[in-house]
Protein backbone atom coordinates (compact mmCIF):
# COMPACT_ATOMS: atom_id res chain seq x y z
CA UNK A 1 0.00 0.00 0.00
CA UNK A 2 1.35 3.42 -0.92
CA UNK A 3 2.25 5.85 1.88
CA UNK A 4 -0.60 7.83 3.37
CA UNK A 5 -1.02 10.26 6.23
CA UNK A 6 -3.98 8.81 8.05
CA UNK A 7 -5.35 10.07 11.36
CA UNK A 8 -4.57 7.61 14.17
CA UNK A 9 -6.86 7.11 17.16
CA UNK A 10 -6.85 5.15 20.41
CA UNK A 11 -9.69 2.64 20.77
CA UNK A 12 -8.54 0.36 23.61
CA UNK A 13 -6.46 0.53 26.80
CA UNK A 14 -5.08 -2.09 29.16
CA UNK A 15 -2.72 -2.12 32.11
CA UNK A 16 -1.40 -4.19 34.96
CA UNK A 17 0.55 -2.08 37.42
CA UNK A 18 1.64 -1.66 41.03
CA UNK A 19 -1.56 0.35 41.61
CA UNK A 20 -4.07 -2.03 40.05
CA UNK A 21 -4.51 -5.10 37.89
CA UNK A 22 -6.42 -3.33 35.12
CA UNK A 23 -6.68 0.13 33.60
CA UNK A 24 -9.68 1.19 35.67
CA UNK A 25 -8.18 0.32 39.07
CA UNK A 26 -4.84 1.80 38.00
CA UNK A 27 -6.50 5.11 37.14
CA UNK A 28 -8.60 5.18 40.30
CA UNK A 29 -5.54 4.72 42.52
CA UNK A 30 -3.52 7.20 40.47
CA UNK A 31 -6.09 9.98 40.87
CA UNK A 32 -6.39 9.17 44.58
CA UNK A 33 -2.64 9.66 45.03
CA UNK A 34 -1.90 6.16 46.29
CA UNK A 35 1.61 4.74 46.34
CA UNK A 36 2.39 1.25 45.07
CA UNK A 37 5.86 1.15 46.63
CA UNK A 38 6.39 -1.40 49.38
CA UNK A 39 9.16 -3.02 51.39
CA UNK A 40 10.34 -6.19 49.67
CA UNK A 41 9.50 -9.22 51.80
CA UNK A 42 11.42 -11.85 49.82
CA UNK A 43 14.28 -13.54 51.68
CA UNK A 44 16.78 -12.46 49.03
CA UNK A 45 16.04 -8.78 49.70
CA UNK A 46 16.92 -8.81 53.40
CA UNK A 47 20.60 -7.90 52.98
CA UNK A 48 20.34 -5.61 49.95
CA UNK A 49 21.10 -1.89 50.26
CA UNK A 50 17.81 -1.21 48.44
CA UNK A 51 14.86 -3.17 49.85
CA UNK A 52 11.92 -1.34 48.30
CA UNK A 53 10.09 -1.65 44.97
CA UNK A 54 6.69 -1.16 43.37
CA UNK A 55 5.54 -4.73 42.79
CA UNK A 56 2.56 -5.68 40.68
CA UNK A 57 -0.83 -5.35 42.41
CA UNK A 58 -2.34 -8.52 40.93
CA UNK A 59 -0.05 -11.48 40.30
CA UNK A 60 -0.31 -12.84 36.73
CA UNK A 61 -0.80 -16.36 38.11
CA UNK A 62 -4.27 -15.23 39.16
CA UNK A 63 -5.17 -14.51 35.54
CA UNK A 64 -3.06 -16.66 33.20
CA UNK A 65 -3.52 -20.46 33.31
CA UNK A 66 -0.53 -22.18 34.89
CA UNK A 67 0.44 -24.28 31.81
CA UNK A 68 0.66 -21.10 29.72
CA UNK A 69 2.36 -19.06 32.44
CA UNK A 70 5.17 -21.64 32.80
CA UNK A 71 6.24 -20.89 29.23
CA UNK A 72 6.27 -17.11 29.64
CA UNK A 73 8.72 -14.79 31.34
CA UNK A 74 7.08 -12.46 33.82
CA UNK A 75 7.47 -9.55 31.39
CA UNK A 76 5.55 -11.46 28.72
CA UNK A 77 2.85 -12.39 31.24
CA UNK A 78 2.32 -8.71 32.04
CA UNK A 79 2.22 -7.77 28.37
CA UNK A 80 -0.29 -10.48 27.54
CA UNK A 81 -2.63 -9.43 30.35
CA UNK A 82 -2.54 -5.76 29.36
CA UNK A 83 -2.85 -6.50 25.64
CA UNK A 84 -5.84 -8.78 26.06
CA UNK A 85 -7.57 -6.17 28.20
CA UNK A 86 -6.89 -3.47 25.59
CA UNK A 87 -8.06 -5.72 22.73
CA UNK A 88 -11.32 -6.49 24.52
CA UNK A 89 -11.73 -2.85 25.53
CA UNK A 90 -11.45 -1.90 21.85
CA UNK A 91 -14.49 -4.05 21.15
CA UNK A 92 -12.89 -7.11 19.59
CA UNK A 93 -14.46 -10.38 20.68
CA UNK A 94 -11.84 -12.80 19.32
CA UNK A 95 -8.38 -12.83 17.74
CA UNK A 96 -7.92 -11.18 14.36
CA UNK A 97 -9.55 -13.18 11.61
CA UNK A 98 -11.98 -14.84 13.98
CA UNK A 99 -13.36 -11.36 14.68
CA UNK A 100 -14.49 -10.20 11.24
CA UNK A 101 -13.71 -6.54 12.00
CA UNK A 102 -9.98 -7.29 12.33
CA UNK A 103 -8.12 -8.58 9.26
CA UNK A 104 -5.01 -10.38 10.61
CA UNK A 105 -2.92 -9.15 7.69
CA UNK A 106 -3.76 -5.58 8.73
CA UNK A 107 -3.11 -6.02 12.49
CA UNK A 108 0.30 -5.37 14.04
CA UNK A 109 1.87 -5.57 17.49
CA UNK A 110 4.68 -3.43 18.90
CA UNK A 111 5.51 -4.34 22.49
CA UNK A 112 8.76 -3.11 24.00
CA UNK A 113 10.87 -3.98 27.01
CA UNK A 114 14.01 -2.27 28.21
CA UNK A 115 15.55 -5.39 29.73
CA UNK A 116 13.42 -8.32 28.54
CA UNK A 117 13.49 -11.71 30.19
CA UNK A 118 16.16 -10.94 32.76
CA UNK A 119 14.49 -12.90 35.56
CA UNK A 120 14.25 -16.00 33.37
CA UNK A 121 17.91 -15.70 32.38
CA UNK A 122 19.16 -15.27 35.93
CA UNK A 123 16.83 -17.85 37.48
CA UNK A 124 17.68 -20.49 34.90
CA UNK A 125 21.40 -19.85 35.38
CA UNK A 126 20.85 -20.55 39.08
CA UNK A 127 19.08 -23.80 38.11
CA UNK A 128 22.04 -24.76 35.89
CA UNK A 129 24.56 -24.16 38.68
CA UNK A 130 22.55 -25.76 41.49
CA UNK A 131 20.64 -28.60 39.80
CA UNK A 132 22.51 -29.37 36.57
CA UNK A 133 21.96 -29.19 32.83
CA UNK A 134 18.96 -31.51 32.69
CA UNK A 135 16.86 -29.24 34.90
CA UNK A 136 17.15 -26.11 32.72
CA UNK A 137 13.81 -25.36 31.11
CA UNK A 138 13.60 -26.02 27.36
CA UNK A 139 11.50 -22.86 27.17
CA UNK A 140 14.36 -20.68 28.45
CA UNK A 141 15.39 -19.06 25.17
CA UNK A 142 11.85 -18.21 23.96
CA UNK A 143 11.19 -16.80 27.44
CA UNK A 144 14.28 -14.62 27.78
CA UNK A 145 14.20 -13.09 24.27
CA UNK A 146 13.45 -9.34 24.40
CA UNK A 147 10.88 -9.88 21.64
CA UNK A 148 9.06 -12.57 23.63
CA UNK A 149 6.32 -10.24 24.94
CA UNK A 150 5.64 -8.85 21.46
CA UNK A 151 5.74 -12.28 19.86
CA UNK A 152 3.34 -13.79 22.37
CA UNK A 153 0.93 -10.89 22.05
CA UNK A 154 1.11 -11.17 18.27
CA UNK A 155 0.37 -14.90 18.39
CA UNK A 156 -2.44 -14.46 20.91
CA UNK A 157 -4.19 -11.76 18.87
CA UNK A 158 -3.36 -13.04 15.39
CA UNK A 159 -1.27 -10.03 14.32
CA UNK A 160 0.37 -10.62 10.91
CA UNK A 161 1.08 -7.09 9.65
CA UNK A 162 4.30 -7.03 11.67
CA UNK A 163 5.43 -7.68 15.24
CA UNK A 164 8.20 -5.45 16.57
CA UNK A 165 10.24 -4.82 19.73
CA UNK A 166 12.02 -1.47 20.04
CA UNK A 167 14.64 -1.53 22.80
CA UNK A 168 15.72 1.90 24.02
CA UNK A 169 15.97 1.48 27.79
CA UNK A 170 13.36 3.55 29.66
CA UNK A 171 12.06 5.09 26.42
CA UNK A 172 11.19 1.68 24.96
CA UNK A 173 7.45 1.64 25.70
CA UNK A 174 6.93 5.13 24.29
CA UNK A 175 9.02 4.33 21.22
CA UNK A 176 6.86 1.25 20.62
CA UNK A 177 3.73 3.39 20.59
CA UNK A 178 5.37 5.94 18.31
CA UNK A 179 6.38 3.17 15.91
CA UNK A 180 2.83 1.84 15.96
CA UNK A 181 1.45 5.28 15.09
CA UNK A 182 3.71 5.35 12.04
CA UNK A 183 2.70 1.83 11.00
CA UNK A 184 -0.89 3.02 10.72
CA UNK A 185 -0.16 6.49 9.37
CA UNK A 186 1.91 5.10 6.49
CA UNK A 187 -0.57 2.36 5.62
CA UNK A 188 1.24 -0.75 6.86
CA UNK A 189 -1.60 -1.66 9.23
CA UNK A 190 -5.10 -0.62 10.23
CA UNK A 191 -4.82 -1.76 13.85
CA UNK A 192 -1.73 -1.98 16.05
CA UNK A 193 -1.52 -3.15 19.65
CA UNK A 194 1.35 -1.27 21.28
CA UNK A 195 2.98 -0.58 24.62
CA UNK A 196 5.70 -1.58 27.03
CA UNK A 197 6.37 -4.12 29.76
CA UNK A 198 9.02 -4.80 32.38
CA UNK A 199 9.70 -7.34 35.11
CA UNK A 200 13.12 -6.69 36.61
CA UNK A 201 12.52 -6.84 40.38
CA UNK A 202 15.39 -9.21 41.08
CA UNK A 203 18.48 -8.85 43.29
CA UNK A 204 20.97 -8.35 40.45
CA UNK A 205 19.25 -5.41 38.70
CA UNK A 206 18.44 -3.85 42.06
CA UNK A 207 22.04 -4.10 43.28
CA UNK A 208 23.38 -2.90 39.93
CA UNK A 209 21.12 0.16 39.84
CA UNK A 210 21.87 0.78 43.51
CA UNK A 211 25.61 0.69 42.97
CA UNK A 212 25.16 3.28 40.21
CA UNK A 213 23.60 5.54 42.86
CA UNK A 214 20.49 5.70 40.65
CA UNK A 215 17.97 4.29 43.13
CA UNK A 216 16.48 5.63 46.33
CA UNK A 217 17.70 3.87 49.46
CA UNK A 218 14.89 5.22 51.62
CA UNK A 219 13.99 1.78 52.99
CA UNK A 220 12.44 3.27 56.12
CA UNK A 221 9.71 5.08 54.16
CA UNK A 222 8.84 3.04 51.05
CA UNK A 223 5.70 4.99 50.11
CA UNK A 224 7.58 8.28 50.40
CA UNK A 225 10.74 7.18 48.59
CA UNK A 226 9.83 8.19 45.03
CA UNK A 227 9.71 11.97 45.16
CA UNK A 228 10.08 13.62 41.74
CA UNK A 229 10.92 17.34 41.76
CA UNK A 230 11.42 17.36 45.54
CA UNK A 231 14.66 18.91 46.78
CA UNK A 232 15.29 15.76 48.84
CA UNK A 233 14.92 13.25 45.99
CA UNK A 234 17.66 10.61 45.92
CA UNK A 235 16.86 8.32 42.99
CA UNK A 236 14.11 6.23 41.44
CA UNK A 237 12.19 3.26 42.80
CA UNK A 238 11.97 0.18 40.59
CA UNK A 239 8.50 -0.88 39.45
CA UNK A 240 7.02 -3.61 37.27
CA UNK A 241 4.03 -4.10 35.01
CA UNK A 242 2.75 -3.27 31.54
CA UNK A 243 0.62 -0.73 29.70
CA UNK A 244 -0.82 -1.41 26.25
CA UNK A 245 -3.14 0.51 23.92
CA UNK A 246 -4.95 -0.32 20.69
CA UNK A 247 -4.32 2.16 17.90
CA UNK A 248 -6.38 2.31 14.71
CA UNK A 249 -6.78 4.46 11.66
CA UNK A 250 -9.71 6.78 12.29
CA UNK A 251 -11.39 5.51 9.14
CA UNK A 252 -11.20 1.88 10.29
CA UNK A 253 -12.37 2.67 13.81
CA UNK A 254 -15.40 4.64 12.61
CA UNK A 255 -16.30 2.01 10.03
CA UNK A 256 -16.69 -0.62 12.74
CA UNK A 257 -18.39 1.75 15.18
CA UNK A 258 -15.61 1.74 17.73
CA UNK A 259 -15.46 4.04 20.75
CA UNK A 260 -12.58 6.48 20.35
CA UNK A 261 -10.66 7.65 23.42
CA UNK A 262 -8.39 10.19 21.77
CA UNK A 263 -6.35 11.04 18.72
CA UNK A 264 -2.74 9.86 18.71
CA UNK A 265 -1.27 13.03 17.27
CA UNK A 266 2.29 11.81 16.81
CA UNK A 267 5.76 11.47 18.24
CA UNK A 268 9.02 13.35 18.55
CA UNK A 269 12.30 11.42 18.82
CA UNK A 270 15.89 12.48 19.37
CA UNK A 271 19.13 11.33 21.01
CA UNK A 272 21.42 13.19 23.38
CA UNK A 273 24.71 11.68 22.12
CA UNK A 274 26.07 12.73 25.50
CA UNK A 275 26.50 9.93 28.07
CA UNK A 276 25.40 6.32 28.50
CA UNK A 277 23.50 6.99 31.74
CA UNK A 278 23.41 10.74 32.43
CA UNK A 279 21.01 13.09 30.61
CA UNK A 280 22.40 16.06 28.72
CA UNK A 281 22.10 18.62 31.56
CA UNK A 282 20.79 21.55 29.52
CA UNK A 283 17.90 19.48 28.14
CA UNK A 284 18.89 20.13 24.51
CA UNK A 285 18.24 16.56 23.37
CA UNK A 286 14.81 16.50 24.98
CA UNK A 287 14.07 19.91 23.46
CA UNK A 288 14.88 18.53 20.00
CA UNK A 289 12.39 15.70 20.52
CA UNK A 290 9.72 18.20 21.58
CA UNK A 291 10.44 20.42 18.58
CA UNK A 292 10.38 17.41 16.24
CA UNK A 293 6.91 16.60 17.56
CA UNK A 294 5.68 20.12 16.79
CA UNK A 295 7.36 20.20 13.37
CA UNK A 296 5.87 16.87 12.28
CA UNK A 297 2.28 17.42 13.44
CA UNK A 298 -0.39 20.11 13.53
CA UNK A 299 -0.20 20.27 17.33
CA UNK A 300 -0.25 23.78 18.76
CA UNK A 301 1.44 24.61 22.09
CA UNK A 302 -1.76 26.32 23.29
CA UNK A 303 -3.59 22.96 23.03
CA UNK A 304 -1.19 21.23 25.42
CA UNK A 305 -2.65 21.48 28.92
CA UNK A 306 -1.11 18.39 30.52
CA UNK A 307 2.28 16.67 30.61
CA UNK A 308 2.87 13.23 32.07
CA UNK A 309 6.53 13.85 32.79
CA UNK A 310 9.31 11.27 32.75
CA UNK A 311 10.38 12.64 36.17
CA UNK A 312 12.00 9.57 37.72
CA UNK A 313 13.10 11.27 40.96
CA UNK A 314 16.76 11.60 39.98
CA UNK A 315 18.53 14.91 40.67
CA UNK A 316 19.68 15.64 37.10
CA UNK A 317 16.93 14.10 34.98
CA UNK A 318 13.99 15.89 36.58
CA UNK A 319 15.52 19.32 36.02
CA UNK A 320 16.71 18.66 32.44
CA UNK A 321 13.16 17.81 31.40
CA UNK A 322 11.77 21.09 32.79
CA UNK A 323 14.55 23.06 31.08
CA UNK A 324 13.63 21.41 27.77
CA UNK A 325 9.94 22.25 28.13
CA UNK A 326 10.86 25.89 28.81
CA UNK A 327 13.21 26.03 25.81
CA UNK A 328 10.54 24.86 23.39
CA UNK A 329 7.32 26.23 24.86
CA UNK A 330 8.45 29.26 26.84
CA UNK A 331 5.62 30.85 28.78
CA UNK A 332 3.15 28.27 27.40
CA UNK A 333 4.55 25.88 30.01
CA UNK A 334 2.69 27.93 32.61
CA UNK A 335 -0.67 26.53 31.48
CA UNK A 336 0.55 22.92 31.38
CA UNK A 337 -0.41 20.83 34.42
CA UNK A 338 2.60 18.56 34.95
CA UNK A 339 2.15 15.20 36.69
CA UNK A 340 4.97 12.91 37.82
CA UNK A 341 3.13 9.61 38.23
CA UNK A 342 6.30 7.64 39.00
CA UNK A 343 5.88 9.10 42.49
CA UNK A 344 3.15 6.45 42.83
CA UNK A 345 4.06 3.64 40.40
CA UNK A 346 7.82 3.69 40.70
CA UNK A 347 9.81 3.47 37.48
CA UNK A 348 8.80 0.61 35.18
CA UNK A 349 11.82 1.15 32.89
CA UNK A 350 10.72 -0.10 29.44
CA UNK A 351 7.15 -0.40 30.69
CA UNK A 352 6.97 3.22 31.87
CA UNK A 353 5.97 4.67 28.50
CA UNK A 354 3.16 2.12 28.29
CA UNK A 355 1.44 2.79 31.60
CA UNK A 356 2.09 6.52 31.39
CA UNK A 357 0.50 6.63 27.94
CA UNK A 358 -2.57 4.96 29.44
CA UNK A 359 -2.51 7.58 32.20
CA UNK A 360 -2.15 10.43 29.68
CA UNK A 361 -5.11 9.21 27.62
CA UNK A 362 -7.30 8.76 30.69
CA UNK A 363 -6.29 12.24 31.88
CA UNK A 364 -7.77 13.63 28.66
CA UNK A 365 -10.87 11.44 28.76
CA UNK A 366 -11.60 12.36 32.40
CA UNK A 367 -10.15 15.87 32.10
CA UNK A 368 -8.15 15.22 35.23
CA UNK A 369 -4.42 15.51 35.86
CA UNK A 370 -3.16 13.01 38.47
CA UNK A 371 -1.23 14.37 41.44
CA UNK A 372 2.47 14.17 42.15
CA UNK A 373 2.85 12.80 45.66
CA UNK A 374 5.74 13.13 48.11
CA UNK A 375 6.53 16.61 46.82
CA UNK A 376 7.11 18.51 50.07
CA UNK A 377 9.84 20.94 49.00
CA UNK A 378 9.78 21.88 45.31
CA UNK A 379 13.25 22.12 43.77
CA UNK A 380 13.76 25.83 42.93
CA UNK A 381 15.04 24.83 39.47
CA UNK A 382 11.64 23.30 38.67
CA UNK A 383 9.94 26.45 37.41
CA UNK A 384 6.74 24.81 36.20
CA UNK A 385 3.20 24.09 37.35
CA UNK A 386 3.50 20.67 38.99
CA UNK A 387 0.23 19.11 40.14
CA UNK A 388 0.88 18.53 43.84
CA UNK A 389 -1.03 16.64 46.50
CA UNK A 390 -4.42 16.34 44.79
CA UNK A 391 -5.65 15.69 41.25
CA UNK A 392 -6.61 18.73 39.19
CA UNK A 393 -9.41 19.39 36.72
CA UNK A 394 -8.31 20.04 33.13
CA UNK A 395 -10.11 22.60 30.94
CA UNK A 396 -12.96 21.95 28.53
CA UNK A 397 -12.59 22.15 24.77
CA UNK A 398 -10.07 20.48 22.49
CA UNK A 399 -7.02 19.75 24.61
CA UNK A 400 -3.84 17.72 24.29
CA UNK A 401 -1.43 15.88 26.58
CA UNK A 402 2.21 14.90 26.24
CA UNK A 403 3.88 11.78 27.57
CA UNK A 404 7.66 12.13 27.95
CA UNK A 405 10.01 9.14 28.12
CA UNK A 406 13.81 9.16 28.23
CA UNK A 407 16.26 6.28 28.51
CA UNK A 408 19.85 5.36 29.28
CA UNK A 409 21.88 5.94 26.13
CA UNK A 410 20.25 9.31 25.59
CA UNK A 411 17.01 8.11 23.98
CA UNK A 412 14.27 10.75 24.01
CA UNK A 413 10.67 10.06 22.98
CA UNK A 414 7.68 12.39 23.32
CA UNK A 415 4.14 11.29 22.45
CA UNK A 416 1.13 13.54 21.99
CA UNK A 417 -2.58 12.73 22.35
CA UNK A 418 -5.57 14.99 21.79
CA UNK A 419 -9.29 14.92 22.50
CA UNK A 420 -11.54 14.25 19.52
Amino acid sequence: MSPTNRTVVVTGIGATTPLGGDAASFWEALVAGKSGVRLLEQDWAAELPVRIAAQIAVEPGEIIPRPQARKLDRSAQFALIAAKEAWKDAGFTARAGEDASADPDRVGAVIASGIGGVTTLLDQYDVLKEKGVRRVSPHTVPMLMPNSPAANVGIELGARAGVHTPVSACASGAEAIGYAIEMIRTGRADIVVAGGTEAAIHPLPIVAFGNMMAMSKNNDDPEGASRPYDSGRDGFVLGEGAGVIVLESEEHAKARGARIYAEAVGQGISADAHHITQPEPSGNGIAHALQNLLDSTDLKPAEIVHVNAHATSTPQGDVAEIKALRKVFGDDVDHMAISATKSMTGHLLGGAGGIETVASILALVNRTAPPTINLDDLDPEVNADVVRGEARQLPEGRIAALNDSFGFGGHNVVLAFRTI
